[in-house]
């Protein structure tokens, strides 16, 4: 088994490992070790054995917090604030013995990494402490003693503790920036694949509508008439069902192949096959009096809109289907009214309780009136009333608010 890789904490965008310093932390604690004792023993120090403000001249004084500070470095990702006082700590130490530069250098990088890897809190009040500890390090020592040469205690707090936190806030908003920025892409392509498979769902959901209803009224007067033929032993009736089959199966191949051939055409150069109007009702009617149904047909409507024109001729054309499979002997009535904005259809046929279907059917047909319905905005009712099965969809014919 794999060991255990220590867990990370995503803190402003930066991650801490917790368990574990990072490589390069030692290779700078190290080079940092290295380069003061280098400079130790050559005797490069920041002040002069006759500075008043050494408290502690023993000559291997500068190494203690050279080594406490050095120690603090793998500290600066995954306890960066504990790394940041060790360190203050040690930088006051050394301000009371000879000094090292190292020191200073690897001290200013703790109080870097303080705020680029610490809290969030930490990373808004260090540059605000240190920027106030710059301005008082500056106007109390030029006050107190009438010399501006206490400015430059100032300047010493400002190059030393102010300017690398004012570095890590500035790298640490960049990279609170980018992660943001890489969050929101990726929020962006999330949305945009969700957008594409709802944008595939409901093509495919209109594709199977259309091709349900192209081709389930065919196939019901198919099924119909062939069991007419099969069970009727008598030449003339079953030469006039093979005639009505014959032609419902052509016409339905014929559609099939449109449909087919506009799903294949990936190219966009064929134009898609007309969509079917209002007008064409009465072909649609007469077909549905050849497959042996009673209809009468009532239009009264002025213009209507092409997607409600659409919708309303596949209900008629499915309410047909239906009746064409369930409904029992009797006249089957088809009704079209325009008025308050509206456009009302109502298909009734006759209805008998516990007759079995002629046809078998899947139950979608009634599925898929619903849902031309109600992306129009419209609604939908089928039912028994009485002795009679009625359809009732209301479509708008301005556009609204997709129920």
């Amino acid at each position: 088994m794999q060991a255990a890789r220590p867990r990370a904490v995503l803190d402003g965008g930066m991650a801490r490992t917790l368990r574990r310093p990072h490589r390069d932390d030692w290779y700078i604690a190290v080079c940092g070790l290295l380069g003061g004792v280098l400079l130790w023993a050559l005797g490069i120090h920041p002040r002069l054995a006759s500075d008043d403000l050494i408290l502690w001249s023993a000559p291997w004084a500068p190494l203690v917090p050279l080594a406490l500070t050095a120690a603090c470095e793998p500290l600066r990702r995954i306890r960066p604030r504990v790394g940041l006082l060790i360190g203050t700590a040690a930088l006051t130490l050394d301000t009371v013995t000879l000094g090292s530069i190292v020191t200073v250098a690897l001290y200013t990088d703790l109080m870097y990494a303080a705020v680029l890897y610490g809290t969030p809190a930490s990373a808004r009040r260090i540059p605000w402490i240190t920027g106030m500890l710059t301005v008082v390090g500056g106007i109390v020592p030029a006050a107190l003693w009438r010399d501006p040469q206490g400015l430059l205690i100032g300047v010493g707090v400002g190059v030393v503790a102010l300017a690398p936190a004012a570095t890590g806030a500035v790298v640490r908003n960049h990279r609170d920036a980018a992660e943001s920025a890489r969050l929101r892409a990726e929020q962006t392509a999330l949305l945009a694949e969700m957008d594409r498979a709802q944008a595939v769902t409901a093509e495919r959901a209109r594709m199977a509508r259309e091709l349900h209803d192209m081709v389930a009224n065919h196939l019901s007067a198919i099924a119909i008439h062939s069991t007419a033929a099969l069970s009727l032993d008598d030449p003339k009736t079953s030469q006039e069902a093979l005639a009505v089959i014959r032609e419902n199966s052509v016409e339905g191949l014929a559609e099939m192949r449109r449909l087919i051939g506009i799903l294949r055409d990936s190219t966009g150069d064929r134009e898609p096959a007309a969509s079917p109007t209002l007008d064409g009702l009465g072909a649609l009617v007469d077909n549905a009096r050849a497959n042996g149904l009673d209809v009468t047909l009532d239009a009264g409507h002025g213009t209507v809109p092409a997607p409600v024109e659409l919708a309303a001729y596949r209900i008629v054309q499915e309410s047909l289907t239906n009746a064409l499979k369930h409904a029992a002997k009797g006249r089957v009535q088809v009704c079209l009214r325009q008025r308050d904005g509206m456009l009302d259809i109502r298909v009734t046929s006759p209805y008998r309780p516990g007759d079995g279907p002629r046809a078998p059917g899947s139950g979608s047909g009634l599925t898929g009136m619903r849902e031309r319905a109600a992306l129009l905005g419209g609604t939908f009712e089928a039912g028994p009333q009485g002795t009679l099965w009625a359809v009732r969809a209301t479509l708008p014919l301005t556009e609204g608010d997709p129920a």
